[in-house]
């Protein structure tokens, strides 16, 4: 039996080699190119600007803070300045005075010194005196009382007693008048004033005899006691 004869396959024959894919295209690198270079830089040196720009003002609020401070202190310089030259006047004019009182004071020490040195000599003249030729005087005075029939001085201590008893009498008396003498002119202008002192309406009454009756009178009284004083 013979092979039948090949016909018509309805089966797609199989291939014997793959079809190619789909060629995809590589990405390319961004590159900036036109404007977009000179926008970057342009941001980049905002930012930068910004930067320093902060910098900078933080410098010149330190700096003119510092400034304020610095006015502040040159105030107070011259203030403690003009302090100082008032007290530098002062110390002037009180080194001044303290040197006049020195002066004085050394002067008031050698006239000290001067009435002490006096005193000195009067106490040994009064005591050479006493023991010497008062005491030889005052038992001849008294031998010579005595014989004839009197009594003899009493000690020359108590004649200086009185003399000092006396001394502080006057002492007082003359500080009392002075006392009064002060104290008169504190009564004065309340006398004065009392003339002065005229009642409304006196006037109509002053014309009539009745009136100044009473200040005739009293001048005439003031007058016989004044010359009666005299």
């Amino acid at each position: 039996m013979s092979a039948p004869a090949a016909g018509p396959s309805t089966v797609a024959p199989h291939a014997t080699t793959t079809a190619p894919l789909p060629v995809t295209p590589k990405p390319q690198p961004l590159v900036a190119t036109g404007n977009w270079t000179t926008e970057l830089v342009q941001l980049a040196k905002t930012a930068e600007l910004k930067k320093h720009s902060l910098t900078l003002q933080l410098h010149t609020a330190n700096i003119v803070a510092a400034h304020n401070t610095l006015e502040q202190k040159d105030k107070t310089i011259q203030d403690i300045k003009e302090q100082k030259n008032r007290l530098d006047s002062e110390r002037a004019r009180l080194l001044n005075a303290l040197a006049e009182i020195n002066a004085d004071r050394d002067k008031v020490d050698l006239l000290e010194a001067s009435v002490t040195r006096e005193c000195a000599d009067l106490r040994q003249q009064i005591q050479t005196l006493q023991e010497g030729e008062y005491a030889i005087a005052k038992a001849d005075v008294d031998r010579l009382r005595t014989e004839l029939g009197q009594p003899p001085l009493p000690p020359l201590q108590t004649k200086l007693d009185e003399k000092t008893s006396q001394y502080l009498r006057d002492r007082r008396v003359n500080g009392e008048k002075r006392i009064v003498s002060d104290s008169q002119p504190d009564h004065q202008p309340s006398t004065m004033k009392r003339p002065r002192g005229r009642p409304k309406g006196s006037k109509n009454r002053g014309g009539k005899a009745g009136g100044n009756a009473p200040s005739g009178s009293a001048s005439a009284s003031g007058s016989a006691v004044v010359g009666g004083a005299a």
